[in-house]
């Protein structure tokens, strides 16, 4: 697929404060040619960067979309929770949005184990079977469906280990990034101020905190991977 501009307008993301680092004084080095100036304290993000390294990872996922990949997105702040469930359904990709637990990557195997639990205890849900059991076993097991779902329920149909995983705060989510690495799954990150642009494959340079930053990166990184998903199926 030809690169192209993804709409990438530097006038839109000032409007999102998609500029705004943090303090400078808890600053990374290794960001410096991200960062443009400071400002009454605070790191200003060079907005030019984070538009070449957006449109690098829109080009990325339309192509991996096109090829049938599958995505993860990982961002359980609570500023970013909501809206990474929302981009990841509407681009139908798997999302953790409340907590990553520890292997869920190099773990593979007991992370399915517990999916399959927990499609199974949905289906007797569904057909009404758990009512059909003695209230204390019912409530138990309806107590461990409420656990599953707040912690799988965006990996629900996830039946193998996704090709790129999409993440929002680096910091928050360096278990995440550290099982990527041992794994050798391509990652594409928000990184801000604070944050080690080393440790992903595709590092964008941004506001991680703001919900308007975050939903506008999120917006064209999943329109990208709708975008590629509609190729697909128009050359088909």
């Amino acid at each position: 697929m030809k690169q192209k501009s993804w709409d990438i307008h530097l006038e839109e993301m000032m409007e999102a404060g998609v500029h705004f680092g943090h303090q400078a004084r808890k600053w990374n080095p290794k960001m410096t040619s991200y960062i443009f100036t400071e400002r009454k304290g605070i790191h200003i993000l060079n907005l030019t960067q984070t538009a070449r390294f957006l449109s690098e990872a829109c080009d990325l996922l339309a192509n991996a979309a096109s090829g049938g990949k599958q995505f993860l997105i990982v961002g359980t702040k609570y500023q970013a929770a909501d809206l990474v469930a929302s981009a990841a359904t509407r681009a139908r990709c798997h999302y953790v949005n409340k907590k990553w637990l520890g292997g869920m990557l190099t773990n593979w195997s007991t992370i399915e184990t517990r999916l399959q639990r927990f499609r199974d205890l949905e289906d007797k849900e569904n057909m009404g079977l758990l009512n059909q059991l003695p209230k204390k076993e019912a409530a138990n097991l309806k107590r461990q469906l409420a656990q599953l779902r707040k912690n799988l329920g965006g990996i629900k149909y996830m039946t193998s280990l996704p090709d790129i995983v999409i993440i929002i705060d680096q910091q928050k989510e360096f278990t995440a990034i550290q099982e990527c690495i041992t794994l050798g799954i391509p990652t594409i990150c928000l990184v801000d101020t604070d944050c080690n642009p080393d440790l992903t494959d595709i590092p964008i340079p941004a506001n991680d905190d703001a919900r308007a930053s975050i939903r506008w990166i999120l917006n064209k990184l999943t329109s990208a991977i709708r975008e590629g998903r509609y190729n697909s199926m128009e050359i088909k």
